[in-house]
């Protein structure tokens, strides 16, 4: 507000600086303030993006100079350093404007299935009693064998961040989109669902919900049928996480509307999906929830642009497939899923030798993707990652100096802020190039579209796979 109304009450030609907290290049903050005074005429002509601020207070301020005029030559000073521009992001490359969606990576990410009705799942740890057990389950499955032709395991992300090992321990009924008279071909089940579903859908107010009690409220048939040729998905968690981190996980299941499946089953996909390049790009589009992150992939996955053939590279196969089966083994080994293994990947305190490998094979693979792009990328001097703090905290972590332990620091081990800073500008400009090649190229393709004849319907096989 204070740097639109600033800009606003200008003359034509006249400048202002302004103190803020860094998170003025951040998220709406930025749309709305720095973003549309570049794009109303005017040019951010210096700016210091992190600066510690000199009093008591644990804060980092950025300081921003702004000219109300859109011919201002360049040179500009970014961080003291002289560049040609400076965008409302506060980088020197890349646009202003909110990242594109990229049609590359259209339809290669969805939420899992959104059940609506706990009495469609067998759970022993259900604490509410709505979900059935797994005894009722093996009882039905002995009973008619063909019970187990519509009963799926079922995994969230808590199965998936907890178990060393991502094992499941729920089982789920699924009809997916049959007709209640083709689901009465497994009457156990389908009266199972009438008892335990039925009346709190009975309770909705949309009506598909209510009038297909025995359907999920979304059943996903573009996921399912997306891996239908998968062996295995690539997942992550579609609410707040606390630790960053992606999984392999096999097909033949449901899964949970708190995932996010990606229908990938190489390990190159895997590793351009933990690496650092890509967490640093989620972290500054994705939403947050205290300091947990929220990976949605409107914002974070399907506008992020991958390397070329980014699913297939042999090389990042190699590295991602030793870095996937050391975690592996070092989950099983200490009995400790995702989030206790980040917690001391990323604690300044861990010595352990395992986890210093699992540093190591990180970075290693976080070089290979940067190589993957090829020039500019690759030449990149890329640093040894440290241990910094993602923002400043009054709060004391020394147990021993305060006599009470304290809230953790927000430590994680990462790149510098400077080089974080120019691969998110590289990786902003590339979008950039890739959007306008792919307008381009529809462009194109219009007037051929026009002067053709109107194509067939598809006849290939939409059915959802699996699930279907």
């Amino acid at each position: 507000h204070f740097f639109r109304r600033a800009f606003i009450l200008l003359r034509p030609g006249g400048t202002f600086g302004l103190i803020a907290t860094n998170t003025i290049a951040q998220g709406d903050t930025r749309s709305s303030g720095l973003r549309w005074i570049c794009t109303h005429g005017g040019t951010i002509y210096e700016a210091r993006r992190r600066m510690k601020w000199p009093g008591l207070a644990a804060v980092v301020v950025s300081v921003v100079h702004i000219a109300k005029s859109s011919t201002v030559a360049p040179p500009f000073l970014l961080d003291g350093c002289e560049v040609e521009r400076i965008t409302a992001y506060l980088f020197h490359a890349g646009g202003n404007d909110d990242p594109a969606r990229l049609a590359a990576n259209s339809g290669k990410s969805f939420q899992g299935s959104i059940v609506l009705g706990m009495g469609f799942t067998f759970d022993d740890t259900d604490k509410d009693g709505i979900a059935n057990t797994l005894t009722t389950m093996r009882d039905l499955i002995a009973k008619d064998s063909r019970n187990s032709e519509r009963i799926f395991p079922f995994i969230g992300w808590d199965e998936v961040t907890n178990s060393p090992t991502h094992q499941h321990h729920r089982y789920a009924i699924d009809f997916f989109d049959r007709q209640l008279q083709e689901a009465e071909a497994w009457p156990d089940l389908l009266s199972l669902v009438r008892e335990k579903v039925k009346p709190f859908r009975d309770g909705q107010t949309r009506d598909a919900n209510r009038e297909r009690w025995w359907q999920y409220a979304e059943k996903r048939p573009g996921l399912y049928g997306a891996i239908s040729r998968c062996i295995n998905v690539v997942a992550t968690s579609s609410q707040a996480m606390a630790q960053y981190a992606f999984a392999m996980l096999p097909t033949k299941m449901i899964y949970s509307s708190n995932l996010n499946v990606f229908p990938f089953d190489s390990i190159a996909a895997f590793s351009n999906l933990q690496c650092r390049s890509h967490e640093i790009w989620a972290r500054f589009f994705g939403s947050t929830l205290e300091d947990r992150l929220s990976y949605t992939p409107t914002d974070c996955f399907e506008t992020f642009p991958f390397p070329e053939a980014f699913e297939s590279d042999p090389d990042l196969e190699a590295v991602g497939r030793e870095y996937y089966e050391f975690r592996a083994a070092l989950m099983i080994r200490n009995n400790e899923g995702l989030t206790k293994t980040y917690n001391r990947f990323h604690d300044p305190h861990e010595r352990s030798p395992e986890i210093a490998e699992l540093r190591r094979l990180h970075d290693a693979m976080n070089r290979a993707v940067l190589a993957a792009y090829g020039p500019p990328f690759a030449d990149l001097a890329v640093p040894p990652c440290e241990f910094l703090l993602d923002y400043e905290d009054d709060e004391e972590d020394d147990e021993e100096s305060t006599g009470k332990r304290q809230k953790k620091k927000p430590w994680r081990f990462r790149w510098p802020d400077a080089f974080r800073d120019e691969v998110l500008a590289l990786l902003l400009d590339l979008n950039k190039r890739r959007a306008e090649a792919e307008r381009q190229a529809v462009a194109e393709l219009l007037p051929a579209k026009k002067k053709g004849k109107r194509a067939k319907p598809s006849t290939e096989d939409d059915s959802p796979g699996l699930l279907g």
